[in-house]
């Protein structure tokens, strides 16, 4: 984040605290229960939002040289990711052109060759065949025409995009809404991958993102494990384009007020949250930074997983401090056993059919704009604002 963004959004929260405000949505909006449960908007989510929308795979940590590569089949696609030789971020289709086998299981890893398990037909980190065992005997192949079939693919300050079609448009600058100056300030490349998670629950994948939304429930479901360490219901709130950032506010925010202005960094005071249409939320923190992508199981509307993906920054790595990954796991963990657990009691309650719609507050404007961007996106119309 730029710096004098990042003095601004500070003294926003001050203000906010000093007056006893918080953001203000303007009014209150209801979202109807039927966004979570239905079959049909699921299916409609699922080939909108997964099978044909630009993915965020990662970030560049996860392919840290030439010869990296992971996999993927988080959206509906096998993905097979490289780094080639030239450092360049490619993407393929993960199915071998011949008889459509997955060509590599292994998560992640580094290999300059990729060999199909069923006949051994062989891929370059370009997605060339380069080898087909007896041909002599199979028949003449013509090899330039028998590559993977390569996914568009960008990676953009740090970030890895994905168009899950062949013929998929990935126009990035969109895709940021105005976001590239502050990842680019983030110096997200420069990230080191340190471990993942996943975490399977019980629930619509709407409701997982919901619940990063609003720090209006830390001092109750929280009260025990952030909220000593955040003012709750206090946050700072930015949209760009369909996506947004949150800042939540921590107590740091508390010594800076005693301190000078011009040695003020944003994460010792706040606690910087992005969404990125439609499924991904950045976490940064000062030493770490998490990646929560989360998706449907198909166009199933009760069932979703998050993949948790865990970066530190090198320095922090180097000064040996081991309670970085530390720290980082037992906020996930959070996420997983309070955030999660609320938003899958959330998902039974909306499932017995008791409740015909969700109410997000004047203080919940994450929420507003969520749901209205999936609404947009959708061809249906925006949810209205209430006066409250």
């Amino acid at each position: 984040m730029e710096r004098a963004e990042q003095v601004r959004v500070l003294k926003r929260l001050m203000d906010h605290i000093d007056n006893g405000t918080n953001v203000d949505a303007g009014g209150i909006r209801h979202n109807p229960a039927e966004a979570y449960t239905s079959p049909d908007i699921a299916a409609r989510e699922w080939e909108s939002f997964f099978r044909s929308h630009p993915q965020i795979i990662g970030l560049s940590g996860d392919l840290p040289e030439a010869g990296s590569f992971v996999t993927h089949n988080d959206f509906g696609v096998p993905l097979l990711a490289t780094r080639n030789q030239n450092g360049t971020f490619r993407a393929f289709a993960n199915v071998c052109r011949h008889r459509g086998a997955i060509v590599e299981e292994t998560s992640r890893g580094k290999k300059n060759l990729f060999s199909c398990p069923f006949h051994a037909w062989t891929y370059s980190s370009e997605g060339k065949l380069v080898a087909v065992p007896k041909e002599e005997h199979f028949g003449a192949i013509d090899k330039d025409c028998h590559g993977l079939v390569e996914l568009p693919a960008k990676e953009h300050c740090g970030v890895l995009w994905v168009h899950p079609q062949a013929d998929g448009q990935l126009d990035v600058d969109t895709l940021m809404g105005g976001l590239t100056p502050e990842f680019t300030a983030w110096d997200f490349a420069s990230l080191v991958y340190i471990g993942d998670d996943t975490y399977e629950t019980p629930m619509n994948w709407k409701l997982a993102i919901d619940t990063f939304g609003e720090t209006y429930h830390f001092s109750a479901l929280h009260k025990n494990s952030l909220f000593p360490f955040f003012h709750g219901n206090v946050q700072g709130y930015d949209i760009y384009g369909r996506n947004h950032r949150m800042a939540l506010c921590t107590r740091g925010i508390d010594d800076l007020r005693n301190k000078p202005e011009e040695t003020w960094h944003i994460n010792d005071g706040a606690f910087p949250v992005y969404y990125m249409f439609p499924n991904v939320q950045v976490n940064v923190g000062q030493a770490t930074v998490i990646l929560v992508r989360v998706y449907p199981h198909g166009d199933d509307p009760d069932r979703s997983f998050s993949r948790i993906s865990f970066y530190a920054r090198p320095d922090a790595l180097d000064s040996g401090d081991n309670t970085i990954a530390e720290l980082a796991t037992r906020f996930a963990e959070i996420i997983r056993d309070e955030d999660y657990a609320a938003a899958a009691s959330s998902h039974r309650g909306l499932r017995s059919g008791f409740l015909k719609e969700m109410v997000f507050g004047r203080n919940e404007p994450a929420l507003h704009h969520y749901h209205n961007t999936y609404r947009d996106a959708l061809g249906m119309e925006p949810l209205p604002l209430e006066e409250a």
